[in-house]
């Protein structure tokens, strides 16, 4: 059945670069199939959209396969491709635009460190060399036990309280290399560390505390119950 998804689509794309690099690919691809729990949540996923328009669930499938693999394979996309009724071309494309989908497998805890112009200001470098002499790898690499994967990252859309390292989905945020190492020694204690700001400010207020809106508004209510 792969072989022969293969040749459709190396006839159909032969003069497309992209899609003749993704055949060759696939070559290399190992079977998938979602589980029979998670067939149910492409349903659900498959339900929120006209069924002419299926090919809008591809985001979402994609997540639900990395989810149950670590990472999405390429016959992921090939499976897919054929739940929402649309080119393989398609989800490669979509797989390929977005940095958060990984094509090969990572460790039990996936470190995010965002790199961008807020984190770099706030000392982000400092932080990633932290993370990597702790840990003994560079960006892209997991360690030898497979317990962390290093990634960068663009920004994380916290940049008031940079610098910022997101950790399975988790944010922290105004990290220092103290904190960090701290974050890192839990984890891999199994302890789930403190999410959020790692300082003693109150999210992304100033670090010397409020400068407007100390008191109760002036505004005459117009409504009791408001």
């Amino acid at each position: 059945m792969l072989s022969l998804c293969q040749n459709k689509i190396k006839q159909k794309y032969s003069t497309n670069l992209s899609c003749r690099l993704f055949s060759n690919i696939l070559e290399k691809s190992t079977p998938f199939d979602f589980t029979q729990d998670n067939y149910e949540k492409v349903e659900t996923i498959l339900s929120k959209y006209p069924t002419e328009q299926k090919r809008s669930a591809i985001i979402p499938l994609l997540h639900l396969a990395q989810d149950q693999e670590g990472y999405v394979q390429e016959s992921a996309m090939m499976k897919i491709a054929s739940i929402v009724a649309c080119p393989v071309s398609k989800v490669f494309e979509t797989f390929t635009f977005y940095s958060m989908f990984r094509s090969k497998p990572v460790g039990d805890h996936v470190i995010e460190i965002c790199t961008n112009l807020s984190c770099t200001l706030r000392g982000a470098d400092k932080i990633l060399n932290a993370i990597q002499d702790k840990l003994g790898i560079k960006i892209g690499e997991t360690t030898k036990d497979n317990k962390f994967t290093l990634l960068e990252v663009e920004c994380q859309g916290a940049c008031a309280t940079a610098p910022v390292v997101v950790i399975d989905g988790n944010y922290y945020e105004d990290v220092e290399v103290g904190s960090m190492n701290n974050i890192l020694r839990d984890i891999t204690r199994d302890v789930v560390p403190k999410t959020g700001t790692q300082s003693k400010r109150n999210g992304p207020e100033p670090m010397g505390g409020k400068t407007t809106l100390k008191t109760e508004p002036w505004a005459q209510k117009i409504r009791e119950d408001l």
